[in-house]
Parts: C-alpha cells; sequence; structure tokens
C-alpha cells in the first residue's frame, strides 16, 4: 500500500486529491496539512511514502518543507511531488535543487496524478510526461550554479549520451530505443551515472544534464 500525505492550503484540491487517489487500491491518505509547517509534522508523524506538496502555503512554504524533508535522515523513505502552475518557473528550479522527485500542475489529468503517486513511490522520478518535459526545458534557465564539471569526467562516451537522453526526459524503455540498447542495459546505466556523480535521482541528473551544456535549454 503506497501511503500518501496531501499538503495544500486549498481543501477543495486535497479533498479532490484524496478522493482520487483512495479510489485505486494500492493507495491510501494517511494525512493532510494546509500549511508547510503542518505538512513537516504531518510528515515526521506518519513517514509516508509520498507528499503530494503545494509550493505556496502559508507558515513556511512548500520548498522549505521539501528542504527540510530532504535533508532529514529520518525521512528518506518519503518522496516529495511538487505541485505547481508553469508561471512559477523560478519556484520549481529551486524545488528540483531542494530534492524533490516530481513535478505536477494541479490541473493534470487524473490519471497522470495517479500515475505520478506509483512512479515516485517505487524510487523513480517523474520525468517522462510532456508536460514534464516542457517544465524542465522552461527552468533549466534558471538553474544558474555553476556545477563541478568534474562530476562528468568518471563517465564513458556511452554514459554521456544516456545522461543527454535523461535530460531530455526520456524513460529507461524510450533511452533503450533511441540508443539500441535493451531497458535493462539503459537502466543498469542510469544507476552507475547516478552512483558516479552521486545524484539522489534522476530529476538531480536533469540538473547536471542541462548545467554541464550536455543538453540546452529547450532541446527535445
Amino acid at each position: 500500500m503506497i501511503r500518501v500525505v496531501l499538503a495544500d492550503d486549498q481543501g477543495l484540491i486535497r479533498g479532490g486529491f484524496r478522493a482520487l487517489l483512495e479510489a485505486e487500491p494500492d493507495i491510501t491518505v494517511v494525512g493532510e496539512a494546509a500549511s508547510g509547517a503542518e505538512a513537516l509534522s504531518v510528515i515526521r508523524r506518519e513517514r509516508p511514502d509520498v507528499a503530494l506538496m503545494d509550493i505556496r502555503m502559508p507558515d513556511g512554504d512548500g520548498l522549505e518543507a521539501t528542504e527540510r524533508i530532504v535533508a532529514d535522515p529520518g525521512l528518506a523513505g518519503t518522496r516529495i511531488i511538487v505541485v505547481t502552475t508553469f508561471e512559477l518557473d523560478e519556484y520549481v528550479a529551486q524545488a528540483i535543487r531542494a530534492g524533490a522527485s516530481g513535478f505536477l500542475v494541479k490541473d493534470t489529468e487524473p490519471t497522470e496524478l495517479i500515475r505520478a503517486v506509483r512512479v515516485v513511490a517505487a524510487g523513480d522520478a517523474l520525468l517522462s510526461p510532456g508536460v514534464t518535459r516542457r517544465l524542465l526545458s522552461q527552468v533549466a534557465g534558471s538553474l544558474r550554479e555553476p556545477v563541478d564539471e568534474r562530476a562528468l569526467d568518471a563517465l564513458t562516451p556511452r554514459e554521456r549520451e544516456v545522461l543527454v537522453q535523461v535530460g531530455r526526459g526520456l524513460t529507461n524503455e524510450e533511452i533503450g530505443a533511441e540508443l539500441f540498447l535493451s531497458p535493462l542495459t539503459a537502466k543498469t546505466h542510469v544507476s552507475r551515472i547516478m552512483s558516479k556523480v552521486q545524484a539522489r535521482d534522476r530529476v538531480q541528473l536533469v540538473v547536471l544534464a542541462y548545467e554541464s551544456g550536455l543538453i540546452a535549454p529547450g532541446e527535445s
């Protein structure tokens, strides 16, 4: 059973998400929060698998809450999906750095919300949907902190090719098709890249691909 916490200052949105998620046999909502501080409290108490985190909330916003959750070793099993809009690109860039594992817009399709929870709960990052690719392309230009390019020195030429495809938002299956690899081989390459560059998840690999210049903002 995937355990979820909903953090949003609008009760109507929380109620809609709860009704949608709890209609699934493998998902249960174990807590709700209307502020950043409340979200931290509920997540520390319930230790959910996934938290749907709004960015703009009172008493500590979703960005601050995400940073504190990711930095807490006791909450290493909790993954954050940031709920946002295209108009908040600068906040999404900060959320990427904070360690969020997925991104959704509030008017996302119900099936995509359910899929997002399952994908992130499984330990992956939500990067493949078209909406997320466009979002990452938009925010990439605001990722201005320099990257230590020595992180790429340990990668083989094939691993660099795979990193480019991860930066484009491709799944392991899509990477395999693009580079004529089996999905399992693609997954192995991604795992090795994450280990070599000490990335927490695929979102951080996307950041590295953009910051290092392997892929340019807006590139498809």
